[in-house]
């Protein structure tokens, strides 16, 4: 979160624990003025609501909490798998970076890597001519009299 949602997030948040302290000292002064009044009286039946600046102080510092943690969440990232699996490769790193110029901690990098990786995706072809052009360069000869193979030093 960058310092402007988190500031108002703060503004916020201190509005409503304002609010609810207004709303809470509203309420025992109601109940001891009804208990005053009903012992001097028959009134029994007095409806309390809650003072219109409470109401309306409530519900603007719920906003301004909305409105901070909106402000600070990171950009959303594509539904589909090819989509985030392309920009990840296209961007790297530098495409998950937050505001702050941080890396986002649940970033892992290709997640079709450890796919690409597994025995059943190698090209056998391509490693079979590899290693014949190895063999070619002389990367292993034979020494010894039953055929064993050794590696040249």
């Amino acid at each position: 979160m960058t310092w402007i949602s988190k500031s108002i997030t703060g503004l916020g948040l201190l509005f409503l624990t304002h609010a609810c302290y207004s709303a809470h000292e509203h309420s025992v002064l109601q109940s001891t003025g009804t208990a005053h009044l009903s012992s001097t009286s028959s009134h029994t039946a007095t409806i309390a609501s809650l003072p219109l600046d409470i109401s309306i102080e409530t519900i603007v510092s719920i906003f301004f909490v909305c409105l901070g943690l909106v402000l600070g969440t990171p950009e959303l990232r594509p539904i589909q798998w090819r989509v985030w699996a392309g920009q990840i490769e296209r961007e790297g790193a530098k495409g998950f970076m937050n505001a702050d110029g941080e890396v986002d901690k649940d970033f892992v990098g290709n997640p079709f890597r450890v796919l690409e990786s597994r025995p059943g995706f190698i090209d056998i072809r391509r490693q079979r001519s590899e290693f014949a052009e190895w063999v070619r360069e002389g990367g292993w000869s034979k020494e010894g009299g039953e055929g064993t193979l050794a590696q040249k030093s």
